[in-house]
């Protein structure tokens, strides 16, 4: 397992489990075959309703904590100074934790709360000064998004989760991120599948002997970018950390990056005029 290091000089480990539209009666059960299978990298959210579930299978995996990096993120009706602050700490008591290692705002939110969303990147600055977020950062943020809390605030960003597959290349975010000091984190990283029956992917997995998981996987990992990948299956969970020996061409990274469909192939929100509360 590779990491990379944070602008804060924390390593974040550049695979880990996506818990994103996991139930929660399923979660602790997925959780800890991720855990089990050599993850240390677990990522969820206020919006997916399954923190306690993932707290308790990270207490009772007999994994010590600071061995797990947890993320976790802000919802969307939380936005407020005091519901910021009211959600974090319900956050931490569900995650049976007193920090997390890295805690983001989910979307921006231009069109609502009056397109303020510097105030609240302000309230994460007070977790990370108190210690209770060993990180700071956001998601779904674009360069103009992000521009605002460089010009506003003391705290850059440590990561941008943002949507990125072969479908979707999301350039100019991962340029805007690297020029910042960000680390690119993807969410999605497989399409939610679709680019799996490519198939120039296909070709290139069967070429390698992989499947086409592992080598949109590689792909990511090897352009620099964090992965979160989601299953519940205990084959698929085990087969998506087996990618940092995976050794792709030149050529393959180009015919992968080659898919992008600009903003055609965007299967998430548009983070500009995301409004779902």
């Amino acid at each position: 397992m590779t990491t990379l290091t944070l602008n804060t000089g924390h390593p974040m480990p550049q695979l880990g489990y996506g818990t994103y539209k996991i139930a929660p009666e399923d979660t602790v059960r997925a959780v800890r075959l991720a855990l089990d299978a050599g993850y240390r990298h677990i990522d969820t959210a206020q919006m997916y309703g399954n923190e306690a579930e993932v707290g308790e299978a990270i207490a009772t995996s007999g994994i010590p904590r600071d061995e797990i990096f947890l993320t976790t993120k802000l919802n969307n009706t939380n936005h407020r100074a005091e519901d910021a602050r009211s959600s974090f700490a319900q956050s931490l008591e569900d995650l049976r934790t007193d920090y997390v290692d890295l805690f983001l705002i989910h979307w921006p939110l231009p069109t609502l709360y009056g397109g303020d969303f510097l105030s609240t990147w302000k309230v994460l600055e007070e977790f990370f000064a108190d210690g209770r977020a060993r990180a700071i950062g956001v998601s779904n943020f674009l360069p103009e998004h992000l521009d605002v809390l460089l010009e506003g605030s003391e705290t850059v960003p440590a990561v941008n989760q943002i949507e990125i597959h072969p479908y979707f290349t999301n350039d100019a975010s991962r340029r805007a991120n690297a020029d910042a000091g960000i680390i690119t984190q993807a969410w999605s990283p497989l399409g939610r599948g679709a680019v799996l029956d490519d198939p120039a992917i296909v070709e290139i997995a069967e070429r390698r002997g992989i499947t086409p998981a592992q080598a949109v996987l590689a792909w990511h990992v090897g352009r620099g970018d964090v992965v979160i990948p989601k299953s519940v299956t205990k084959e698929r969970i085990v087969s998506n950390m087996d990618i940092f020996d995976v050794a792709l061409s030149d050529q393959d990274y180009e015919i992968i990056t080659a898919l992008d469909r600009g903003e055609d192939g965007r299967q998430g929100s548009d983070p500009r005029t995301m409004d779902r509360l």
